[in-house]
């Protein structure tokens, strides 16, 4: 069975770990062009050596080139801004794209909670990678109760985030934000990201904390445990630090603002999951789980579109 061709914009740390992914662990896609702007780059020259095409002028260098024709799907893991201008130049010829940036024209994708409602829109966005991270966690807690509130800090040594991570700090927290409401499921979502400069460089760490009513414990820890199960399926360094916490709020008028006024008597709790991410090491070192669950996932996304063109070819 042929595989599906692919390509990849942006040449930094997330497009070369991407590259490296799909070379090696991919089952339905294959690599044909990695596209960057700096000849000189680490990840074409790695590309190179793998026998990868390469291309450093850009979207139109893809356009240009003699396999694009015969390319279905396009990652682009450059920035909020140039996947705008990017979109816009690709529009005309019916690729499908999968966005690594926090630019979000298309429709939030968590693999392990919404990947099946989406495989037919012609460009997904992959929210951020603690988005990735953490989203799921709300989702396994919404299936159970109703999240009046959820908050998410991902903190990510920062040696593991390149110049697109760093100039898109504001999108992060837009984006992923607004899918932890939107895909998450919580009424009200908060995320906050933090660049630990630590020596050693430190593993990828998330905290999730949930605000519900009167929650039933036993079904909260079963849902995030499966939930745990989907996700460490296609990203294995995923993993829970400790046992889910459950907090009863003493004062639930203190957290009023947060809930928009929802239970502001007894029986408003407080749910804490502690995450970490152990990168697979592709590129960067382990510590780069961030890197690793962004990947991860979009080629998780992309996987399952060549498996379902498969399918449809084959009735």
């Amino acid at each position: 069975m042929s595989k599906t061709k692919v390509a990849v914009i942006g040449s930094g740390n997330i497009g070369t770990d991407l590259v490296i992914k799909l070379k090696r662990v991919a089952k339905n896609v294959d690599i044909a062009v990695l596209v960057g702007i700096d000849p000189a780059s680490d990840g074409l020259a790695r590309a190179r050596r793998l026998g990868i095409s390469t291309v450093h002028s850009g979207v139109q260098g893809l356009i240009d080139h003699p396999e694009f024709a015969d390319i279905d799907i396009i990652f682009d893991s450059t920035s909020a801004k140039a996947h705008v201008a990017n979109e816009e130049a690709l529009r005309p010829y019916g690729k499908r794209l999968i966005d690594l940036t926090p630019a979000a024209i298309g429709p939030y994708v968590v693999p392990a909670v919404n990947l099946e409602e989406h495989l037919g829109a012609p460009d997904v966005n992959m929210v951020t990678c603690g988005g990735q991270a953490t989203i799921p966690i709300v989702a396994a807690i919404s299936q159970v109760t109703p999240v009046h509130y959820a908050e998410i800090v991902a903190s990510i040594a920062s040696k593991s985030a390149g110049p697109g991570t760093r100039a898109n700090i504001d999108e992060f927290t837009e984006t992923t934000s607004e899918a932890i409401e939107k895909v998450g499921g919580a009424a009200r979502g908060k995320a906050i990201i933090v660049l630990n400069p630590a020596e050693p460089p430190l593993i990828m760490r998330d905290t999730v904390l949930a605000l519900v009513s009167n929650p039933d414990q036993d079904a909260i820890r079963r849902s995030i445990l499966d939930m745990v199960a989907k996700v460490s399926a296609y990203v294995p360094g995923y993993r829970l630090k400790q046992q889910v916490q459950f907090t009863q709020l003493d004062d639930a008028e203190s957290v009023a603002t947060l809930t928009g006024g929802v239970d502001k008597g007894p029986g408003l709790w407080k749910v804490s999951v502690f995450l970490e991410v152990e990168g697979a090491a592709h590129y960067l070192p382990a510590y780069a789980g961030n890197l690793d669950i962004m990947t991860s996932a979009a080629l998780q996304v992309a996987e399952k579109i060549a498996e379902n063109k498969t399918l449809e070819a084959a009735r």
